[in-house]
């Protein structure tokens, strides 16, 4: 090995694995420009690649190990770490949108980025893994965000803005565990360690198509020998990743069978035909051919048709159903002339806008050697140690609970990652809630959550950690499932729309009166724990009968109801703001004295006395003013003479009597002692005659007059007697007079 040599820039050295043969190249990055300071290429003994996998992983690794010694010898340096690509001959891709609230208006941070870029890897994966119908394990190799979202609005870069919400469209891929394995074997065989590992799609982007023609809608092919592999870009993104299995070897494998050559042979054949008119050999005869490039475009015509054909149907596929506005296309299968021209006829654009790319955008890379190749052959190559720059991913072995596991390593890999990896359930990281409990209230259905358990117990290394915590190669992780917490439950009185209040009027006094639930049809306490599917009502109303419970009053069936000033019974249901008035219908009293006596003592038993009851006083003021009317008249509840004209006097009232009233007075006379004390008062100036009672308070009248309550027709109603306000329960007497109207 030569003296060792000083350069600049940290080397880097890549190596791009093919079908045919195996490329590496050392440079390093100064600002913008990258220094390619050596190349060395080896092509296979045998087959040991087909398709870009790995048939032989000693023969491989044998390859790679003579291009790294040639290496070493050119740079004078030891090299250890080394850059990979993996061929998408099984790639998978998954493009996910994920969203995230941030919870508050505030700065985006780096922080902030990653949690979202993991967010949708994770969805990525767990959609990846619901489609994958194959027995094999893949791995995610890597993710591209296609764009970023601030607050739903598209954005390049989010750090540093303020923003509610935050999203991203991301493209994840996902190779089989033996393609990955395979490569690294070999690495490994070559006694080197892959710090880096990206796919042959990606890497020949870095170089093809710089960040400033990716707003463009460009395709990107790269012909190797086993696969052709597809790249989109589109306003200033890559937007998917794709490929096929055809690629430069089917060429070779025509040639070989019209010429009856080895696959050798054909390939060299393939090559001389981009740049030579004429092309000899011998076939497996030992004869001496000739062939010419038209012959070697007429005998690979089909199949570059058969290729190109599948290569467009897949740009469509990846770029919505439609063409591409150019094609660039790289790597030595699409250097055969025929291929360009081809493609552009089965994607109906331009000839001229589908061109191989070598030399042309390598504007930014320096080649230190005289004699360094600068064609399409090296634009992946070149890549793989620019991706370096862009994503250091490498695989990495853990230990998640105490199971081996390799990691795919992007230098951001944490806890979850690592158990995502291992397929360890999602949900055992995050505490989980109790079952929920589903259930109506009044007709509209509700859920009420179960509690949330305890989150998951995670260590690393023995110290305590978090699902972000970073890990490292061989790190020891353990994580006790998150436990769920207990289910939900709820009392009848939890319910906020229970702890409301009716108020009704009972007996001219306010009452509030807890409203009750119905549960599936029966009525429940607040005490009642609410069970799944209940079906739940508040109810706005009482009955009678449910208030007179709640006051603790026995109503018997003597007693006369009220609701609204309408005769009612004990089952009526009574609203929110109704009047409710009980009252005495009919007493069996050896005389009046004793009832009024009676009352009076009923009365006084009352915590407030507002008077309303007090009528002994008014009783003997008012048969003062009775005087003359004759005491037999008064005892039937007649007034006066039964003569045309006679006058009934009641306090300051006169009301005459006419004769038909007069007549149908003196036919209830013989009547009035069955059926109690008949009185005459007036209402509104019309005169209204009670029978069949021995008493009458003021809501009686109610029974007799045109007074339709259900149509308010004001604020509310106004009762007087006698001049001054009057109460429902007020008892009233012959003469008196009433006034009834709604307030204005």
């Amino acid at each position: 090995m030569s003296e060792t040599m000083k350069f600049p820039g940290k080397l880097i050295f890549g190596l791009d694995i093919g079908t045919r043969s195996v490329v590496g190249t050392v440079g390093y990055r100064v600002g913008e420009k990258f220094h390619v300071v050596s190349q060395s290429i080896r092509e296979h003994g045998t087959r040991a690649m087909l398709d870009g996998q790995i048939h032989d992983i000693y023969k491989v690794g044998a390859t790679i190990n003579d291009v790294k010694t040639d290496l070493e010898l050119r740079i004078g340096r030891t090299l250890k770490d080394v850059c990979i690509a993996a061929a998408g001959r099984v790639l998978r891709t998954v493009t996910v949108r994920v969203d995230t609230d941030l919870g508050s208006d505030r700065e985006v941070n780096g922080e902030d980025i990653y949690a979202l870029d993991s967010l949708g890897v994770e969805k990525a994966y767990g959609e990846f893994l619901n489609s994958n119908d194959s027995d094999m394990k893949f791995y995610c190799v890597g993710y591209s965000v296609v764009r970023y979202y601030m607050n739903g609005y598209s954005m390049g870069n989010l750090e540093g803005h303020r923003a509610r919400t935050i999203g991203a469209d991301i493209i994840a891929t996902f190779l089989p565990e033996d393609v990955v394995d395979g490569l690294y074997k070999a690495v490994d065989l070559a006694g080197l360690d892959v710090v880096n590992l990206t796919l042959e799609p990606i890497a020949a982007i870095q170089v093809a198509i710089p960040e400033m023609y990716r707003m463009l809608n460009i395709a990107l092919v790269d012909v190797g020998a086993g696969t052709s592999d597809i790249s989109i870009t589109k306003d200033g993104s890559i937007i998917a990743y794709g490929m096929i299995p055809v690629a430069g070897d089917s060429l070779t494998e025509v040639i070989a069978k019209h010429c009856l050559v080895d696959f050798a042979t054909a390939e060299q054949i393939k090559r001389d035909a981009g740049v030579r008119e004429q092309i000899e050999y011998k076939d497996i005869m030992g004869l001496s051919q000739t062939i010419s490039m038209a012959q070697i475009e007429e005998v690979t015509a089909q199949m570059i048709e058969d290729m190109t054909g599948q290569v467009a149907d897949k740009i469509r596929e990846l770029n919505g159903g439609k063409a591409v506005s150019a094609v660039f296309v790289v790597g030595g299968g699409g250097m055969l002339p025929g291929y360009t021209t081809a493609l552009a006829d089965k994607l109906a654009i331009q000839k001229e806008r589908v061109a191989v790319r070598g030399r042309e955008v390598m504007q930014n890379i320096e080649f230190l050697e005289a004699d360094a190749k600068k064609d399409s052959l090296m634009v992946t190559p070149i890549g793989i140690c620019l991706s370096f720059y862009e994503q250091s991913n490498n695989f990495i072995f853990v230990y998640f609970n105490e199971q081996r596991i390799k990691i795919y390593d992007n230098n951001k890999v944490a806890v979850v990652d690592a158990a995502m990896q291992a397929e360890f359930a999602n949900d055992g990281l995050f505490p989980k809630r109790g079952k929920e409990l589903n259930y109506t209230v009044n007709g509209k259905p509700r859920i009420t959550r179960g509690a949330l358990g305890e989150s998951a117990v995670i260590t690393v290394n023995g110290n305590e950690a978090d699902i972000h915590t970073p890990i490292h190669a061989n790190d020891q992780i353990k994580v006790i499932e998150s436990t769920a917490g207990e289910a939900a439950r709820l009392d009848i009185d939890q319910l906020p729309e229970f702890g409301s209040v009716m108020r009704v009027e009972v007996n001219d006094t306010q009452v509030d009166l807890p409203k009750f639930a119905s549960v599936n049809g029966s009525l429940q306490s607040g005490y009642y724990s609410i069970q799944e599917g209940d079906c739940i009502e508040i109810l706005n109303y009482y009955t009678v009968r449910q208030i007179a419970e709640f006051m603790d009053v026995i109503i018997n069936q003597d007693m006369n109801i009220y609701v609204n000033n309408k005769l009612a019974d004990m089952d009526s249901k009574v609203y929110e703001n109704f009047s409710v008035v009980w009252t005495m219908e009919q007493l069996q009293l050896s005389d009046r004295d004793k009832y009024e006596n009676e009352v009076a003592d009923s009365f006084d038993e009352l915590p407030e006395d507002d008077g309303t009851y007090q009528r002994k006083e008014e009783t003997a003021d008012r048969e003062a003013d009775w005087e003359n009317v004759d005491e037999a008249d008064m005892e039937q509840g007649t007034a006066g003479e039964q003569d045309d004209g006679e006058q009934v006097r009641g306090g300051d009232t006169e009301e005459t009597l006419s004769e038909g009233q007069t007549d149908q007075t003196a036919g209830m006379a013989g009547q009035s002692e069955a059926a109690g004390t008949s009185i005459y008062v007036t209402v509104n100036n019309d005169m209204v005659h009670l029978t069949g009672k021995m008493s009458y308070v003021f809501v009686d009248v109610f029974e007799h007059i045109d007074f339709d309550l259900s149509k308010p027709q004001g604020s509310g109603i106004v009762t007087r007697l006698n001049g001054r306000d009057a109460q429902y329960m007020e008892e009233i007497g012959s003469g008196d007079r009433i006034e009834i109207y709604w307030r204005r």
